[in-house]
Formats: structure tokens, sequence, C-alpha cells
């Protein structure tokens, strides 16, 4: 089992961090009843564990007995049969799933099996709450039309179901489920907080962290705690004793997505170009998304600008980036950033050393 998923705190009485979101969390469910709930923040820091923490304080240990599921649903349409795949976490008293896995259908999904789950009560209720929770994950990924038949299906089944969400951008989560939810915003942790958990694990573990190692951990995360662990355990994994200029290993697509930075500033022409498209296509299906590319692809090309560039580059991830959220082919609003990009770093150069 990965560090991240051993030593994640299974109640909200035993969090490190977020305490105090915890303790409203406890305080809430003691008055008897729980509101729809949207969790925001950042990936990394704490989500999942709040989750996790708020169905224990609900449901008590049962929802610790869960089950993984894919199964294929049958959908009746107006003018069509649709037949959907969807793999589903859950125990007799929760379901945890991802509409967004299934694309485009994601309206479908939400509209029929999320109404059919909510439909049923605990299968078990004696001692335990009187409804069901359905956790719903990356919800501003969903279509609009999804997010629609959502905000219907909350105010629907209220009484035999409560909605968990969780989701990374809250702007991308329309008006009226945001109105209909607890929205709880969970911070990134500092840096001195993440280098307190490597050390909390490191010692959990029996390992001796030094702090230089640690400091630079904590820097490369990102503010990201379950990458600092993952992180960690790949530098315990590569040498140990650790030593304190160990140096701290990138994932492979952050080293590939340096390569496709160095690719644009060393050449800006139409070969290029394809060379670079055919890199970004091989991310895609590999399955990182598309935002994480052109976020850490942006981040990449700054370190390596002139002042005078850095604002523009920013200006023109901002409004790629919105394109991915309109559009499907997520390839082409990524081609295009970098060919207007290679435009625009090219007349730069050839105005300021031409």
């Amino acid at each position: 089992m990965l560090w991240v998923d051993k030593y994640r705190p299974r109640r909200l009485q035993t969090l490190i961090l977020n305490k105090h979101i915890g303790e409203h969390l406890t305080q809430l469910v003691a008055t008897g009843d729980c509101p729809h709930i949207l969790f925001y923040g950042s990936p990394g820091v704490g989500k999942k564990t709040l989750v996790i923490g708020l169905l224990h304080q609900i449901y008590g240990d049962g929802v610790e007995k869960i089950r993984v599921e894919t199964k294929p649903w049958k959908i009746q349409l107006p003018s069509r049969n649709l037949e959907v795949e969807l793999t589903t976490l859950s125990s007799n008293y929760h379901v945890e799933m991802n509409p967004s896995d299934v694309g485009n259908n994601d309206r479908h999904v939400v509209q029929e099996i999320i109404k059919d789950m909510a439909k049923s009560r605990p299968l078990d209720i004696q001692g335990q709450r009187s409804f069901k929770v359905l956790v719903l994950n990356e919800v501003d990924r969903l279509s609009k039309d999804a997010q629609h038949s959502l905000r219907r299906t909350m105010e629907k089944y209220s009484s035999a179901c409560r909605l968990i969400l969780i989701c990374n951008n809250v702007s991308k989560v329309i008006d009226p489920v945001r109105s209909r939810c607890l929205c709880i915003r969970v911070a990134a942790p500092s840096q001195k907080d993440i280098m307190q958990m490597c050390q909390h694990v490191a010692g959990k573990e029996g390992l001796k962290l030094p702090e230089g190692l640690n400091t630079r951990i904590a820097a490369a995360s990102d503010r990201n705690l379950r990458r600092a662990l993952l992180m960690l355990e790949t530098c315990q994994a590569a040498k140990y004793p650790f030593s304190d200029d160990q140096p701290v290993q990138l994932t492979d697509w952050e080293l590939y997505i340096q390569e496709i930075a160095s690719d644009i500033l060393g050449e800006q022409s139409p070969k290029r170009l394809f060379v670079v498209r055919g890199k970004l296509y091989e991310l895609l299906t590999n399955c990182i998304p598309p935002e994480l590319i052109l976020r850490r692809l942006m981040l990449e090309l700054v370190k390596k600008l002139d002042d005078e560039l850095k604002h523009q580059a920013a200006q023109l991830a901002a409004f790629y980036e919105h394109r991915l959220q309109e559009g499907q082919k997520h390839i082409f609003h990524l081609e295009a950033f970098v060919a207007k990009f290679m435009s625009e770093y090219k007349n730069w150069a050839l105005s300021a050393f031409g």
C-alpha cells in the first residue's frame, strides 16, 4: 500500500491538517442532519480525507467495508438505448463515483444512474442515518447539462440521499448547484505543514529524514501533500539511508514536459510544431489531464523567458485553458497554444536580436 493511503487519517478526530474543518463537520453531524456539501481546493490538499472522515462520523465503521464494482448500465433514451460502463466504490451506506469518466454521456449518468441510487435507502439503517450518501468526484469536469440534471436530483431526492461533491475549481460549478450545498474550501498546506507530515510519515516507517531533503521535497511538491508523500516514497526506494543532498526525482510526465518546453524554445517552425504535437498527444493518451499539461508547460516556458514575455505567455495559457473547457478535442487547443506561443516568441526574438 502506498504511504499516501497507508497513513491517511480515517476519522475527523485524528486529522493532523485541516483540524478546524474537522471540528466544524463533527458539530454539523452532531445536530442530527447533514446538508449537501461541496469540498473544493487544489489537488492533494486533503479533500478526500475529509470525505472519508465525514462518512465515518455519520455511519461509523460500516463505511470501511467497501467494494469496487464495474458494471454496464442500460439507459433508455427516447430515440435509442444507451449502455455505459462505470466503476463505483461503495458500502451499504454510500456510493462513490466519477460521472465525468463517461465523457459526453455524463448527463445521462446523472439523470438515470444517480436517480436510481438516490431512491434506495441504506440496507441497514438500525442505529444509523436514514439517508444514503453519494460522493461525486471531479464535479467541475461535468458538462453544464449534467450539472443542471444534478441540481434537479438534489432537490427531488434530498430526503433519501445527501450528495458530497468534490472539485478542484469551484468556478466551473454552476451557481444553482453551489447554492444548494454547504461549500467548504480546503486550503493548500504550507511548506511547513508538508515538512511536518513528511517527518511524521518517515517516523512511522522508522526512517531518518534529513532537513535538507525534506525542505527540497516540500518545495518541489507545489503545496500538494499527496505529491510530497509520493516523492518521499520514491526517494526511499531509490536510496536509503537518505543523504542531505539527495536529488528529488520528478515524475516521467513532468520530465517529458520539460523536454517539450526545450523543443518549443529551441526552434519555431511547422516541423517542430508537428513533433511537439506528437509528444502532447502521447501525454494525453497516457491519461495526463489536458489542463495539467497546459499549466505545467506554461510554468516550464516561463522559467526560461525574458520578463517581457512572461505576462504574455500567462495570458495565452489562460485563453487556451478557457478554450479547453468549451471544446471536446483537447489536442487542438494544446497545439493552438504552442503554435501561438511559437509565433509570439519568434516575433519577439526577431525584434530583439534581428
